[in-house]
């Protein structure tokens, strides 16, 4: 059996006879041409009309087969389908709208497709509106109706919807105009219809009001009542029209979208395979003519980019125009499918108004950092390996406006004068670029990305980053005020886990950040955020880190969070922790514990204070208790190597006692590295300060044993001020007695 067609009626406007005509075309088709039909009612908006059309009792729904797990054969459709004498088969929409409104239009593509194979013809209803069961209908359709009567509020609609059709990429040819309700000697005739939508009618069905009644009244359409009548004449007319000129094959050839992954070999993906240069070549110089006419025709920059309603209306502005300036070029060799249009269009409008192709990278949640090194190059980190993207930005010129795009809203700028900046997304994201002539190969963007949704310890847990007893001694140590330095290389996760530390904060605590640019995200709802801000064109009214540090202190802070410490706001910090800032946090870029405070020493001689080496550290032993060591292993894992704790000075050293550490051991065969966390056993000091107080916490924590859990408190964060510790102080700060721990 050759491939069948699938016809879908639309109207722009309820009231113009489209559900009639769409049925007496199903049933023209059977009795005419005597083919095996498919009548499907896709209009949600009036729910079951067609089964009064028809006067047919339907067994099932479109909702039902839509939600059908199994293949669609001819066994199987039987039970969906029924069947009228005259050769029509049917499925009706559910009389409930509520029903109506729950149909899996994806889950109905399977059904559309398995169609074309079952039934030579099949006819959808597609309803008054674009909802995505039309949509979905369209995609597969060969041919769309569009009803309209002579009328100017249903003229001007119509043309409206058109233009969306044309928007949406559906071929011109595959669109096709049909008068309803069609009078001689009325103003509005076809040639007035045709003008104002831009497109030819293809048929003109005669007013016949008798008709038409009479078949609502029977309950049967209309080719079947009265055959011989206007109305049925023209819709037979119609069918005779599409046969005899063979249309259906004829539109099968352009409306019909080709296979998804030859259209991805012509745009390229994010992690699709490789692309031939030559054709990739002629698709950036396709999209370079449509920028550059775009931006000749349009000003993508007058509207305001915190208004969400003007972004969108902008952006479907644009689409128009992209639509007709591609039009205009002959695409014949380059866009071989509606997939290949689409798939420019979103190129285009995503560079001139969005991203560019960073915005599939960000829309990846898998993806989590982004880096460009000019037009050419785009690598992503995806489950820790870095690989390189195939898509590519169409020049560097579009490159700097992505970056500017990035900028602008938060007040940052970026030019020869100060070639690099940092900023940050919508998202939280954090964003660094630098551009010639510090650049020598073009603009470079680095986009680390945050998770959509929150990570807890939990998460952490689950990941093997660190064990379940490490996550509890995490948070006593904050519940207990410990000054935590997080250290690690870049992109080893410092800042998310801050961002879990600072999850454990009693809800009750005041809490002020201090960062480059924010990224820090705590549950708390009593947290002040403080963000720098780079010099002015001028070169004044920088402020930086060290200043905010500052600043903080007048501001009566329970706990400081700062960003990273990379210069003499580290000094700042340590004054801070040492004279009644308990609790504070901070991270540190170095490989282990030593070495951190190694680094903190420097960073501290960065603020000119002239302290020698052994005062620095003095300092430092004192005001910091704990060092959480985080790094990326080379299988792209993340782990806590260390949690270590600061135990004073000896001599001129500064004494460091490990608390858990992570052991490698092996490699398996897929490059993963095999390893255990041990506990060394040692028993911070502050746990019996903490027991004194009335805490039980299991001493079993610190072995590598299973032991008994931790003491819960409850987790920090809105809604828990104020709840009662168990084994802890409670909320009036009267210590419960001391309870044995059972195991």
């Amino acid at each position: 059996m050759a491939k069948g067609h699938i016809i879908t009626v639309i109207g722009a406007k309820g009231g113009q006879g489209k559900s009639q005509f769409a049925a007496n075309l199903a049933f023209a088709y059977a009795t005419e041409a005597r083919m095996k039909v498919l009548f499907m009612d896709f209009d949600q908006r009036a729910s079951g009309d067609q089964n009064f059309i028809t006067g047919i009792k339907p067994k099932k729904t479109v909702r039902d087969i839509a939600s059908f797990g199994g293949a669609i054969d001819p066994k199987s459709i039987i039970q969906f389908i029924t069947p009228h004498p005259s050769g029509v088969n049917y499925i009706s929409m559910p009389t409930d709208p509520n029903e109506s409104d729950s149909i899996d239009s994806e889950g109905m593509g399977k059904t559309l497709k398995a169609a074309t194979g079952l039934f030579p013809i099949t006819i959808i209803d597609g309803g008054s509106e674009l909802t995505p069961l039309t949509l979905k209908a369209l995609e597969f359709s060969t041919m769309i109706f569009m009803v309209v009567t002579p009328d100017i509020l249903a003229l001007n609609q119509t043309k409206r919807m058109y233009s969306d059709l044309v928007t949406m990429l559906f071929p011109k040819d595959m669109i096709q105009v049909i008068v309803n309700q069609n009078q001689k000697g009325h103003p509005v005739t076809t040639e007035v219809i045709g003008k104002t939508i831009g497109k030819p009618v293809f048929a003109a069905v005669p007013k016949d009001e008798q008709t038409c009644v009479l078949a609502l009244n029977q309950k049967k359409p209309a080719v079947l009542v009265a055959k011989g009548s206007a109305f049925s004449r023209g819709v037979i007319e119609c069918v005779s029209k599409i046969q005899q000129k063979n249309i259906l094959r004829t539109l099968e050839a352009i409306a019909r979208p080709k296979d998804m992954g030859q259209a991805a070999d012509s745009g390229g993906g994010a992690s699709g395979g490789p692309v031939d240069p030559k054709s990739k070549n002629v698709w950036t110089d396709l999209k370079s003519r449509i920028h550059k006419a775009l931006v000749d025709e349009m000003d993508l920059k007058k509207t305001d980019d915190s208004d969400p309603k003007a972004q969108v209306i902008l952006r479907e502005q644009t689409k128009k125009k992209v639509v007709e300036i591609l039009g205009k070029e002959d695409t014949k060799s380059i866009l071989k499918s509606r997939e290949d249009m689409n798939r420019i269009v979103k190129e285009v409008l995503d560079e001139a108004l969005g991203l560019g192709p960073l915005e599939d990278l960000l829309a990846d949640k898998e993806c989590s950092e982004i880096m460009v090194v000019g037009p050419n190059k785009i690598y992503y980190e995806h489950g820790g390996k870095i690989k390189k993207s195939d898509i590519t930005f169409t020049n560097d010129r579009q490159v700097l406006n992505v970056i500017e795009r990035i900028v602008a809203p938060i007040g940052r700028r970026i030019d020869e004068k100060t070639p690099y900046v940092d900023a940050r997304l919508k998202d939280g994201s954090r964003v660094h670029a630098i551009i010639p002539p510090s650049a020598i190969d073009g603009c470079v963007i680095t986009i680390r990305k945050f998770p959509e949704h929150r990570l807890t310890y939990k998460d952490f847990v689950k990941f093997g980053t660190l064990t379940q007893n490490m996550a509890d001694f995490m948070r006593i140590a904050v519940e207990a005020h410990r000054n935590i330095i997080v250290s690690g290389g870049t992109g080893s996760g410092k800042t998310t886990l801050v961002n879990i530390l600072g999850g454990f904060i009693q809800a009750n605590e005041r809490i002020i950040t201090c960062e480059d640019s924010a990224e820090l995200n705590f549950p708390q709802d009593h947290i002040v955020r403080l963000e720098t801000r780079p010099p002015s064109l001028e070169g004044d009214g920088e402020i930086d880190i060290r200043c905010l540090v500052k600043q903080t202190l007048r501001m009566r802070p329970d706990r400081i969070v700062v960003g990273e410490c990379r210069g003499g706001e580290t000094l700042d910090m340590l004054q801070a922790m040492g004279t009644g800032h308990d609790g504070s946090m901070t991270t540190v870029h170095s490989n282990n514990p030593r070495e951190c405070i190694g680094r903190i020493e420097t960073l501290v001689q960065y603020a000119g204070a002239g302290l020698t080496p052994k005062a620095i550290r003095e300092m430092i032993a004192a005001a910091v208790h704990i060092i959480i060591q985080q790094k990326r292993l080379d299988d792209g894992s993340r782990k806590i190597t260390h949690i270590t704790e600061i135990g004073g000075m000896q001599g001129d050293v500064v004494t460091l006692q490990d608390i858990y550490t992570f052991n490698q051991k092996d490699m398996d065969k897929n490059g993963k590295i095999i390893g255990e966390f041990q506990a060394s056993g040692f028993i911070p000091k502050f746990i019996e300060i903490l027991e004194k107080k009335g805490y039980n916490i299991p001493r079993g924590l610190f072995s590598n044993t299973p032991s008994a859990p931790v003491a819960q408190t409850p987790q920090s964060g809105p809604g828990n001020q104020g709840a009662p510790r168990p084994g802890g102080p409670a909320p009036g700060g009267k210590v419960p007695p001391k309870k044995p721990i059972k195991k």
